[in-house]
């Protein structure tokens, strides 16, 4: 009885091809609206996760904001991280900022200058391709020295294995002494535009002074809380005129802030997860409005075919069998609405995956979900055609002038 309900239903979709065309338009773009925003909202989730994991999990940032007071150095910090060895990794300064380098007629505008020490290539998770990371000698001497991303090898020179090559910074030359292995982009801009100099050499250049932003990376991601605390109590002992005990005895410091890099992780996926399931709800309201155009058009249907139905239930076809008839024409236009929604989906996600230089792939979960949902509207909104049609008198149906 199922085969022959499906033969008839797509006999019935055949026989109106246009009209079945636009009822299934809703459930097309309906699917079409899930997929392709929900698959949107995972690829942006995915690729600021995987920004921020590259950091890694275990990294604190520190910003101090308070202009006076501030007694930090480089050389503090060193000792602060080693003494605290058991629960702190590495401790590095950094200061940033746009910069235009030549080599030569070549020039490159879109560098950023990073003034930083040894050891921050292990908090950041840099490696380096050609040569070497900058050495404790390179800060002591304020030796004009730098490592440069891949972009600014390639920009500057067309080849990456510059090593002994000069560039010129604000008037001042540098020898490269390590090109870093190639990063690629993320969603905050191109990772391999750095040119890292010595901290002790840009402060003197470049007129920066003092320390306003710093990392610290903990041993492991285990013990991020109890570096986090050992790092607070420190930096509240440079600063203490800024410490500030509340009734409940929480210390508070409003001269710095520590950002917590797992923390930040957790508080962005849990919004982005909101974020797609919003989403994911708003373009399902257009599948409900595609269900109201299945029942409509059934409805339509059942008045044409009153009289056919008055002749079946003549010759002894039992209720079910109207109502299973029926059922499976609503499924079928929502289910083949369904398929070529999903299909039409895979083809823009790889056209936006190209256009939004961003990482998009639609999920099996959400294939399966779009499907499952579209055959579910089609069983919801059939229901009510596929009942009325059941309910049908034989002589009324056949009295149907129509």
């Amino acid at each position: 009885m199922i085969i022959q309900s499906l033969r008839m239903a797509f006999k019935s979709i055949l026989a109106n091809k246009m009209r079945s065309l636009l009822t299934m338009l809703g459930v097309i773009i309906g699917i079409i609206a899930v997929t392709v925003l929900i698959s949107i909202a995972q690829g942006t989730t995915s690729s600021v996760t995987s920004s921020i994991e590259s950091l890694g999990t275990n990294l604190l940032t520190v910003n101090i904001r308070s202009f006076r007071n501030n007694s930090l150095t480089v050389n503090g910090l060193i000792e602060f991280a080693e003494k605290e060895s058991e629960s702190i990794g590495n401790v590095a300064p950094i200061v940033s900022q746009s910069v235009t380098s030549k080599a030569g007629d070549i020039t490159y505008s879109e560098g950023t200058l990073e003034e930083t020490v040894p050891g921050y290539e292990k908090i950041r998770n840099l490696s380096v391709e050609y040569g070497r990371f900058l050495t404790q000698p390179d800060l002591d001497n304020r030796s004009y020295v730098a490592v440069v991303g891949t972009d600014v090898a390639d920009e500057l020179f067309g080849t990456r294995n510059i090593l002994g090559e000069k560039i010129r910074i604000n008037g001042y030359e540098f020898s490269v002494v390590g090109v870093l292995a190639e990063k690629g982009t993320t969603v905050s801009g191109s990772s391999d535009n750095r040119i890292i100099i010595p901290f002790t050499l840009g402060q003197r250049l470049l007129f920066s002074t003092g320390i306003r932003t710093f990392y610290v990376s903990a041993n492991s991601p285990d013990v991020v809380t109890t570096a986090q605390s050992v790092l607070e109590e420190y930096l509240n002992g440079i600063f203490s005129t800024s410490t500030e005990v509340s009734t409940s005895g929480e210390i508070s410091n409003s001269a710095y802030t520590v950002f917590n890099q797992s923390d930040m992780l957790t508080t962005i996926t849990d919004t982005t997860n909101t974020l797609t399931l919003m989403l994911g709800g708003i373009a399902g309201i257009s599948l409900l409005v595609g269900g109201i155009g299945i029942m409509n058009i059934m409805l339509v249907s059942v008045s044409e075919r009153t009289r056919e139905i008055g002749i079946r239930k003549a010759i002894g076809a039992a209720r079910g069998a109207i109502l299973i008839q029926f059922l499976i024409e609503a499924i079928v236009v929502s289910g083949l609405g369904g398929i070529i929604g999903l299909l039409l989906s895979m083809g823009l996600i790889v056209i936006l995956t190209q256009a939004l230089s961003i990482s998009l792939a639609l999920s099996p979960a959400v294939a399966e979900f779009a499907i499952g949902f579209s055959l579910l509207i089609g069983i919801v909104f059939g229901m009510y055609p596929a009942n009325k049609a059941s309910k049908l008198t034989p002589i009324d149906a056949l009295r149907y002038e129509g």
